[in-house]
């Protein structure tokens, strides 16, 4: 990966997750005024949403406790907290996180000084240590170092149980797609499954290849989840708005294929990155996914043209 290259996606990847210098944990100022919702998705499970940011929260409450996914920013902690008060007065006693991002883990430490205890798979824990949730940036990094406190203190290697509240809810390392520490978490009884951001409903796929995500594990990743999803299966994305459910999640497969397919046609062509970016191979779908503002077409194409094989140069683009 030319030099360049990696530039280039550190700075589109900083912007995209963070939308500024607070990446990690949200800190400072900007929260003002931020209302946190919780909507019902099946059964005892519900997510909880930021409008207009941040990333969704799955929520299993009963009578023996209440478990989250994921924790959004930290100054958001006691309104994530209020907005689960809503459903339960249930203690919140578990935390799993799906993967290192700062709109994920941010809340970890407010939560476990009340606490919570906090799992992630071992890859997550690992870039929590080497301060990954930081996205280098040229004269420094963004956000501050994930606190001490916010660390999982439970991992796991493939797969990890939680019997509560008269369900079994698993949580499993998907294949490196957003990061190489991705966890699904599906709720059985209630046929729910929280996708962390392997799948978003607001921008073309994310691959954040400092922390170990591909494309190749992207198309795997959603073809497990599809494969896992039934017909009534209501799916948590990362970030967005709606519950989906498998035929979306077919609809973003079939999307990235359509592209990738494509950029790799122009490879064999021997078209460089400039070429291929003229030829615009997500023309069909820009209108919908393209719109996020810091991650469009002009981010996903190049990953995705890099890791087929590509060898353009960045800086004749």
């Amino acid at each position: 990966m030319n030099k360049l290259y990696r530039l280039f996606l550190v700075i589109t990847l900083a912007v995209s997750l963070g939308g500024g210098i607070n990446l990690a944990l949200g800190q400072g100022r900007g929260f003002d005024g931020v209302e946190l919702t919780i909507v019902p998705v099946a059964s005892n499970v519900y997510m909880v949403q930021r409008p207009g940011g941040g990333g969704n929260i799955g929520v299993q409450a009963g009578p023996e406790g209440v478990l989250l996914v994921d924790s959004l920013f930290a100054p958001l902690s006691d309104k994530l907290v209020a907005a689960v008060r809503e459903v339960t007065s249930s203690e919140i006693r578990f935390l799993i996180n799906t993967h290192i991002h700062g709109d994920h883990i941010g809340g970890n430490e407010n939560l476990a000084e009340t606490g919570v205890l906090i799992f992630a798979h071992d890859n997550t824990r690992l870039r929590f240590l080497a301060d990954n949730t930081r996205i280098p940036r040229r004269g420094g990094s963004v956000g501050a170092p994930p606190p001490v406190g916010g660390r999982p203190v439970v991992t796991y290697n493939d797969e990890m149980s939680f019997h509560l509240n008269g369900e079994n809810v698993r949580a499993f390392l998907a294949p490196p797609a957003h990061t190489d520490g991705d966890t699904f978490v599906y709720f059985p009884n209630a046929d729910v499954l929280h996708l962390g951001d392997v799948y978003r409903t607001t921008s073309y796929p994310i691959i954040d290849r400092y922390n170990g995500g591909t494309l190749a594990g992207t198309i795997a990743a959603l073809q497990q989840a599809i494969a896992l999803a039934g017909s009534d299966t209501k799916v948590i994305p990362g970030h967005g708005l709606s519950i989906v459910g498998r035929a979306e999640m077919e609809e973003f497969l079939a999307m990235i294929l359509d592209v990738r397919d494509q950029v790799f046609s122009m490879i064999v062509e021997g078209k460089k990155l400039e070429e291929v970016m003229a030829a615009r191979p997500t023309a069909a779908y820009d209108e919908q996914w393209g719109q996020e503002a810091g991650w469009t077409a002009t981010d996903f194409v190049p990953i995705v043209y890099y890791e087929l094989g590509g060898s353009g140069r960045l800086e004749d683009r």
